[in-house]
């Protein structure tokens, strides 16, 4: 067999030459296998590779080979003995985004409710999650504000909650698609995060090494969106759907709206505390649009997995599940198998504890009619409920409240928006953020549909 070189990979593809499959994956091999005394490949070769696929693109054949290379890096998830329908959602990442503190619940209560529809298998999901970096936050982070939640779990453990609850919220764990860490990490310091090609193979080689059967994918637009416009947006849903599609999953994109903060609270313990609410039948206002989009990417997830005829009355199932309180037992049930203590549950409010909170109101009478989604992540980032870069702490009591949403009439003074932090000192320069993006206008904006479009093949 001939010998494959790193170099020869990234001379091929800087020249725009199509790589072969055996290209791919004996560079992904490479990566995967050098250790300090054998540098199969080096550092400054990798940052090469990724960026010639940055300027080339690839194909959906080559990237379909990237993607299943980077899959099988290190160990996967067999779901097979649960014999269950496996499948799972991912989010690009907005600001308050926590649709999977309620989704992965509800698909739990769907698939262990007794007597399932006949014929029809019961449901696992296998949720595995990230952390918050930039001005987007992380599942993981909301989590580890219950005290004692262990979000590191093996894979067998993972199984046995699975068997037992019917979802698992958990980690990346150190042997799961090693080859995406080692590109991540470097993408951060080569100008390549953006690529959508390379984003769709790290998103999916995570995913597809879950062995799922189906996939929902709730990609961002809008202002607090990672991708910079609504095409760009489109184009990476198409690529994954794609990408899944040719592994063998069956896969759906939405494009939701992030114009705005998702729900009530963007922080670490006030999102995990808004679910609690919404699940013990406490809706707030201005938790309608994470209530809505939380029961439409459910009943998608519902639909696929043969539990109702259409997406529509899956996300009608969805609701019926988060309002008789068997979504709420299922989460109890979660939590508890992963070590947390759910006894702060009963009243979420007195668990929050910041030390400096601090109130903008209204300057004016007028609607809510614009912000900078991203900048509002930001200022949450800069109270401390986010990180700059891998590996920074976070707050777990840092924070915003929106008393309004978007086309919402305000008075003058009327309260706008809470801040929270841990460290009060902490509290000026979001203030000012906030206050300099947050518009007030005399007529109500034109508002997007919170579902702008669904990408399938």
């Amino acid at each position: 067999m001939k010998t494959i070189h790193p170099i020869d990979v990234i001379l091929h593809k800087r020249d725009g030459l199509t790589l072969t499959d055996a290209e791919i994956e004996a560079f992904i091999r490479a990566v995967v296998d050098r250790t300090p005394d054998n540098q199969l490949v080096t550092d400054a070769q990798i940052a090469a590779f990724l960026m010639a696929v940055f300027q080339r693109g690839l194909s959906p054949h080559e990237l379909a080979t990237l993607t299943s290379a980077m899959r099988y890096s290190g160990e996967t998830f067999d779901a097979t003995p649960l014999h269950t329908f496996t499948i799972d959602k991912h989010s690009t990442g907005g600001v308050g985004d926590k649709t999977s503190l309620l989704i992965a619940p509800i698909l739990a209560a769907a698939g262990l409710a007794s007597p399932t529809p006949a014929g029809i298998p019961g449901i696992c999901v296998p949720m595995i999650s990230g952390r918050s970096l930039g001005h987007t936050g992380g599942t993981l982070d909301k989590l580890e504000t219950i005290p004692g939640f262990d979000t590191q779990i093996s894979l067998p453990r993972m199984r046995e909650i699975l068997r037992e609850c019917g979802a698992a919220l958990v980690g990346q764990t150190p042997h799961l698609v090693p080859a995406d860490r080692i590109l991540y990490a470097l993408r951060d310091h080569t100008g390549t995060v953006e690529s959508p090609f390379l984003i769709t193979a790290s998103i999916m080689s995570k995913k597809l090494a879950e062995s799922l059967n189906a996939l929902v994918l709730d990609v961002k637009v809008g202002s607090g969106a990672f991708m910079p416009t609504y095409e760009s947006s489109k184009f990476l849903a198409k690529l994954m759907v794609q990408t899944g599609e040719a592994s063998g999953t069956r896969t759906v994109a939405l494009l939701t709206s992030m114009d705005e903060p998702l729900g009530r609270f963007s922080g670490n313990w006030v999102e995990v505390w808004e679910c609690i609410d919404i699940m013990k039948q406490h809706r707030h206002p201005t938790s309608a649009d994470l209530i809505e989009l939380s029961n439409i990417l459910s009943g998608w997830m519902l639909h696929l997995a043969g539990h109702a005829d259409t997406p529509a009355e899956g996300a009608k199932l969805s609701d019926e599940i988060l309002t008789s309180g068997a979504a709420f037992e299922a989460f109890l049930k979660i939590v508890q198998a992963q070590g947390g203590d759910i006894s702060l549950f009963e009243d979420p409010a007195t668990h929050h504890k910041p030390t400096g909170t601090r109130t903008i109101t209204a300057p004016q009478d007028g609607y809510l009619a614009s912000m900078d989604c991203k900048q509002v992540g930001w200022a949450v980032q800069r109270l401390g409920a986010g990180r700059a870069k891998p590996g920074d702490p976070v707050s777990a009591h840092a924070g915003i409240e929106m008393h309004a949403k978007l086309g919402d009439h305000l008075t003058e003074g009327q309260p706008l928006v809470t801040l929270f932090a841990e460290d009060p000192a902490l509290l000026n320069e979001p203030e000012a953020m906030l206050r300099e993006t947050l518009h007030i206008a005399a007529s109500a904006p034109q508002l997007q549909p919170l579902i702008r479009e669904v990408v399938t093949i």
